[in-house]
């Protein structure tokens, strides 16, 4: 199981920042206030049918298009036109200064499990402290960055700036394949999907989102979970 690598992926990073500064309202604060303390807030450029929704839903939604407000930025328009596989969700994230992103686990939402998220960091500082399976990892700006979201990650920006990340959802497929596989910056994890502690924990957090989508989840990993306790106890 993969959990982070860094695809050489380049991308118009000054233009991205370009486009950033011209950015001064329609940040929404993120959905899920039970992982976060401080600001966090969202800036939706493709979403569910192109609405106004900041919830990714990627499991129940087929069709993702761009957001007027992508209309707001060519240079993430630019960069999406060059991948060569299905794009869902495409956000901005802005983690504000002091403000920290507590440990929590996107279920479902890996590599192995057909769905990628890619991070570009536009803006960041070197006081940005992000995890992923208790290992820290520095993302710096003009990089490219894929996450394994299904494990256990957090972030705490110690800096005095806003950390900024273009946040790309998409479908694998064999050409997102060879981006995140062929690097020399990559690292793996063993497999714990049929772990129960580990179920019990992704159970937690899909019920604190709260979203239909969410609960549903939650049922299936819970009969999963009921399902290894029996077996674990014959």
């Amino acid at each position: 199981m993969i959990t982070y690598s860094k695809p050489n992926k380049k991308y118009p990073i000054e233009l991205l920042q370009n486009d950033l500064r011209n950015i001064t309202d329609n940040w929404t604060s993120h959905f899920n206030t039970a992982h976060y303390s401080g600001k966090w807030t969202v800036f939706p450029l493709r979403t569910p049918g192109g609405t106004d929704s900041i919830i990714p839903e990627l499991h129940q939604v087929d069709r993702f298009e761009n957001h007027a407000n992508m209309k707001l930025f060519p240079s993430v328009k630019q960069l999406i036109e060059t991948f060569e596989c299905e794009v869902m969700s495409v956000r901005l994230l802005n983690l504000g200064a002091g403000s920290v992103i507590k440990q929590h686990r996107d279920a479902e939402l890996a590599f192995e499990k057909g769905e990628a998220r890619l991070h570009f960091p536009i803006q960041t500082n070197t006081d940005v402290e992000f995890y992923i399976n208790n290992e820290r990892i520095i993302m710096n700006e003009g990089e490219c960055w894929y996450i394994n979201a299904n494990l256990p990650h957090r972030v705490n920006n110690k800096g005095l700036t806003n950390r900024v990340h273009l946040v790309i959802d998409c479908k694998v497929n064999p050409w997102l394949e060879q981006l995140i596989l062929n690097t020399d910056t990559i690292a793996h994890a063993p497999d714990e999907s049929r772990d129960p502690e580990v179920l019990k924990q992704m159970i937690f957090s899909l019920k604190e989102q709260g979203t239909t989508r969410a609960l549903e989840m939650a049922e299936e990993l819970q009969q999963e979970y009921n399902t290894l306790l029996t077996a674990n106890q014959q």
